[in-house]
């Protein structure tokens, strides 16, 4: 197991310009996949960019599922996926509203609205470019992650600063609401290769 600490909000590392890849056999990708991988699953994340582990490149993961802040819910579950050199190449006009919380910032979160859809291109771990197209929890974490390559954190998205809740109260009253479960499923799922 390979796990890095979860840098916090202040840390320059979050605010970086961060790297494209172009090696995808080098053992140094390897290992900072396998980085992320364990990084997120020890902390009970459901996505993690590499600058949240101090790596100042073009990287993410995500794999909504079941954590201590998620409730079990197969409309919101996916598989893990691997982003490289990410780029969003479509978002919906329509929006939606889903609380978020981030590893960097705390036991918070906050209402953040985002586009329901999006499309990314990318590479995956192989280096095979693919497009994704997703809307529910998928695309509102791969916007989250994607915020981060950029040096954006959540909480600069918060709709409205005055119902940021505490972990505690999120899983309490929110997570299970009507409007988190109704935006959080995942109805669009398109994958292919480009």
């Amino acid at each position: 197991m390979a796990v890095k600490k979860i840098i916090g909000a202040g840390d320059r590392r979050l605010k970086s310009a961060n790297k494209p890849i172009s090696k995808f056999k080098s053992p140094k990708l390897k290992r900072l996949l396998k980085n992320l991988r364990d990084s997120m699953y020890k902390a009970d994340l459901v996505g993690i960019a590499a600058p949240q582990i101090g790596e100042n490149y073009m990287i993410f993961l995500t794999h909504p599922r079941a954590t201590k802040a998620r409730a079990k819910n197969k409309n919101t579950e996916d598989k893990l996926r691997v982003f490289i050199n990410p780029r969003n190449t479509f978002q919906s006009k329509e929006k939606s509203l889903i609380y978020e919380g981030c590893g960097s910032i705390g036991d918070i979160f906050g209402p953040v609205i985002r586009p329901k859809e999006l499309e990314v291109e990318a590479y995956d771990e192989k280096g095979v470019k693919f497009a994704l197209r997703a809307d529910g929890i998928l695309a509102r974490i791969i916007f989250h992650e994607m915020d981060h390559l950029s040096g954006v954190e959540f909480i600069q998205k918060v709709s409205d600063y005055g119902k940021i809740v505490t972990k505690k109260h999120y899983r309490k009253n929110i997570r299970n609401s009507n409007l988190q479960k109704k935006n959080s499923k995942i109805t669009k799922l398109e994958y292919k290769f480009v």
